[in-house]
């Protein structure tokens, strides 16, 4: 039976902040729950080549982390070569993206799970395509796919203003979100301690989760529904 919200949009407040890894111990923690939970990333940049072969390094980390049996060839639409802005990578290798073919492929998840966590690409600004004739964003992707929004910020230095930038567009928007995750979070640590505090007064968004460097699971969950 489908859950009432069957998924949830993992957003960045930009790049390399974490969110392949807090996609993993999210959809770990639902497999675990007994959840028929699935991922999907409709685009990645910076998956190199090994034995000439073009790797899906985020959905083989998402996969390593959870557990989960899904394929890794249905987690990705498009999986590019160089490590640079999605809408560059498309143009380098002419293999731009469709949002019909993003569409199709989440549907195609949604059919199989009760849940699926979906993960973005770079944050909310990142430029999907950009040419003459096609321009998407990363915000189109969201609407498109229509479910709410789960933030993850570094629980370090510039996350106040990165965080409450995020959350800003997003409510202009008209995004519903659902909380903000704070990644790399030391406990021991003041400023990661009045960051939580400060982007929650800021924002108005609780942060639902504080994620340590070494933390292996998120059962911090246990209190906070992403499936209602």
């Amino acid at each position: 039976m489908k859950l009432k919200n069957n998924g949830i949009f993992i957003i960045g407040t930009g790049t390399d902040v974490g969110k392949t890894y807090i996609s993993g111990l999210i959809l770990k923690n639902l497999i675990n729950k007994g959840i028929k939970a699935n991922y999907y990333k409709a685009v990645a940049s910076g998956n190199p080549i090994v034995d000439n072969k073009l790797t899906i390094a985020d959905a083989e980390c998402v996969k390593k982390i959870s557990g989960t049996n899904q394929d890794v060839r249905s987690m990705i639409s498009y999986v590019y070569k160089d490590a640079i802005s999605p809408h560059l990578a498309g143009r380098n290798e002419n293999n731009f993206v469709n949002l019909d073919v993003i569409k199709h492929d989440y549907k195609e998840i949604q059919k199989i799970s009760d849940f699926v966590v979906v993960e973005g690409s770079g944050g909310i600004l990142c430029p999907i395509v950009y040419e003459n004739n096609s321009k998407i964003w990363l915000e189109d992707i969201v609407k498109l796919l229509d479910i709410p929004v789960l933030i993850v910020a570094d629980a370090g230095l510039g996350t106040i203003n990165a965080t409450g930038l995020t959350v800003h567009y997003l409510k202009q928007k008209s995004h519903k979100i659902k909380g903000i995750i704070l990644n790399k979070y030391d406990s021991q640590n003041t400023m990661h301690v009045d960051n939580k505090l400060m982007i929650e007064e800021l924002t108005q968004i609780p942060v639902v989760a504080c994620v340590g460097e070494q933390c292996r699971d998120i059962e911090y969950f246990d209190g906070f529904s992403l499936t209602k």
